[in-house]
């Protein structure tokens, strides 16, 4: 690989104060069976030695490239690492994860056989094994249990489908989407649902390739970014640009914390919030934020008769969500186009 010839992916890298790991993170990513690749590592302004190391590595690794820069943040380290990048395919890695030999070589094999996709992830493993805390686990089974493109586009305002460091997506529709984005909100979450609403397919190998690091340090635990309240102002906002967009009426299922929460975000992007479904006695027939709570046998009736209706369901409890999609399939009412889980 020369300087004139872009590798087949450049593999972004961001890290700050990851001297503790960053060694197992490259060596998994440079003992790729892919070998025509550049490691664009970004340095976020560390003081714990991720400098030295990083500059230690491209001294003995030609492939590794290091870019300095005082500490700004994730997004900031992400745009200035992707400007670098000098291949067609960007792979996202973090410094303190770890990437199975033959990830590379299986994601771009898929992208170069499906030009219909913008992105192809894997399954993921959370590790250390005995550190995996309960919330996280649930989070993976769901997570690996979707797929195909379909699958994905489905749940996609449910949470974020696609493990960020394990993804690999075409630079032309990272550049469509306007790179990496901060509103306050999660931005890997923030990416994927403006590639969404861009039209890009994303899908996964059904493989476990990527080991995905649980630690108290992890941004998810300490940036307010991924709080439950951001995630669902990602949702909404995103929620009001596509599904909701045209439409008239919109009927809120579940009228629990989740839905309150919602339905007040809701209300100020300014959708046609019209009714809460909930199959809780003591909330049927009441009213919350001047809507009726009705129960679900009642929603033949509002669909009937509130012009251009979605239904959005906003029930996080496990296995409720199977429950609701039987019973709206058994309406003729069609997920991804009547209807979107989001909770």
């Amino acid at each position: 690989m020369t300087s004139t010839s872009p590798p087949q992916v450049s593999v972004l890298i961001p890290s700050y104060n990851a001297a503790a790991t960053l060694d197992e993170a490259l060596y998994s990513m440079l003992g790729q069976t892919l070998r025509d690749l550049e490691v664009i590592a970004v340095d976020d302004g560390s003081t714990d030695g991720t400098l030295e190391m990083l500059n230690a590595w491209a001294q003995r690794e030609a492939r590794v490239r290091v870019l300095r820069r005082e500490h700004e943040g994730l997004v900031p380290a992400l745009n200035a690492g992707l400007a670098a990048c000098r291949a067609p395919l960007i792979a996202r890695m973090d410094a303190d994860d770890r990437s199975h030999p033959e990830r590379l070589a299986l994601q771009a094999d898929w992208l170069a056989r499906r030009p219909d996709l913008a992105a192809v992830g894997c399954l993921v493993q959370g590790v250390p094994e005995g550190e995996v805390r309960e919330g996280f686990r649930i989070y993976l089974e769901w997570l690996n249990s979707l797929v195909s493109p379909e699958e994905i586009a489905r749940q996609i305002f449910v949470e974020s489908p696609l493990a960020h460091p394990s993804v690999m997506i075409r630079r032309e529709w990272l550049e469509r989407a306007g790179g990496y984005q901060d509103h306050g909100w999660p931005e890997d979450y923030d990416l994927w649902l403006r590639l969404h609403l861009l039209g890009a397919r994303f899908a996964k190998i059904p493989q476990v390739l990527f080991d995905w690091r649980e630690h108290p340090g992890r941004l998810t635990r300490t940036d307010s970014r991924y709080s439950v309240e951001n995630f669902l102002r990602a949702k909404t906002h995103y929620l009001a640009a596509g599904p909701l967009r045209g439409r008239e009426s919109v009927i809120l299922w579940g009228a629990g914390q989740m839905g309150r929460r919602l339905s007040k975000l809701l209300l100020r992007e300014g959708a046609p919030l019209l009714a809460f479904i909930d199959i809780d006695p003591s909330k049927i027939g009441a009213r919350k934020r001047g809507l009726p709570v009705v129960a679900p046998k009642e929603l033949p009736a509002l669909w009937a008769t509130f012009p251009r209706p979605v239904v959005l369901v906003a029930v996080g409890a496990r296995g409720a969500r199977l429950l609701i999609r039987d019973q709206l399939a058994g309406m003729g009412l069609q997920e991804g186009v009547d209807w979107w889980a989001v909770a």
